[in-house]
């Protein structure tokens, strides 16, 4: 089983149920990113995070909305919580993680980094 995690804290519904297999696109973190496309059609896009060091995702879904890509897109696998606003940032609509790391991690932990538009480093510095 696995967890969804938005703004608003961990959510049970995964709409991406009932899409058809043709509407989701599974991508990995070893995506050449330079040959990425914008994808068509699509109504998902899953980026797998194999480990929570490993930020070649967030590569990705930035190469993705510079693109044009303005369907859903959700970061799947070993994200934590300190990383949440990063991947909203970079693109990412949500987050999958599973059961196991939401039991450590529980979603106050998550929403506490739910306001991902303040408090990063370049707001601050433009502003100076």
């Amino acid at each position: 089983m696995s967890v969804l995690v938005t703004d608003n804290g961990f959510e049970t519904n995964d709409w991406a149920a009932d899409l058809a297999e043709d509407q989701i696109l599974d991508l990995g973190s070893d995506t050449d990113v330079p040959s990425l496309d914008a994808p068509e059609g699509i109504t998902l896009v899953r980026v797998d995070f194999p480990a929570f060091s490993d930020g070649r995702g967030f590569t990705i879904a930035r190469a993705l909305r510079q693109r044009g890509y303005t369907g859903k897109l959700r970061a799947k696998g070993h994200v934590i919580s300190d990383q949440y606003a990063m991947a909203r940032r970079s693109g990412f609509n949500e987050v999958e993680i599973s059961d196991d790391l939401a039991a450590r991690q529980p979603a106050e932990q998550w929403k506490f980094r739910a306001d991902w538009t303040a408090h990063d480093y370049q707001s601050r510095l433009r502003a100076g």
